[in-house]
């Protein structure tokens, strides 16, 4: 399926979206997140946090480049988890 043809299952607000998304990209974006958290549970976490947020950003957002939207909403969504799981905590010694 092309991705213009993804797209517009966003926007119609059908489920396949999320299906064809993990059929074309799913390893892609897996791999993104297993090499910047090196955990395989944490790296399913951030893809599937990646499907929640490629949902609520279309509409009004129709990217132009599926496959590079969906690499940059995976990196965001890991760095923020990386960051959170090597955050100090207040408190501990």
């Amino acid at each position: 399926m092309e991705d213009r043809e993804i797209v517009d299952l966003y926007w119609a607000r059908s489920d396949r979206a999320i299906s064809e998304t993990e059929r074309k990209y799913g390893r892609y974006c897996h791999y993104i997140a297993y090499n910047i958290l090196y955990n395989e549970e944490d790296s399913e976490e951030c893809v599937n946090d990646r499907y929640m947020n490629a949902w609520n950003s279309m509409p009004p957002h129709r990217p132009s480049l599926l496959k590079t939207f969906l690499g940059k909403l995976t990196r965001n969504i890991s760095i923020n988890k990386y960051k959170s799981l090597t955050a100090e905590k207040r408190g501990q010694l």
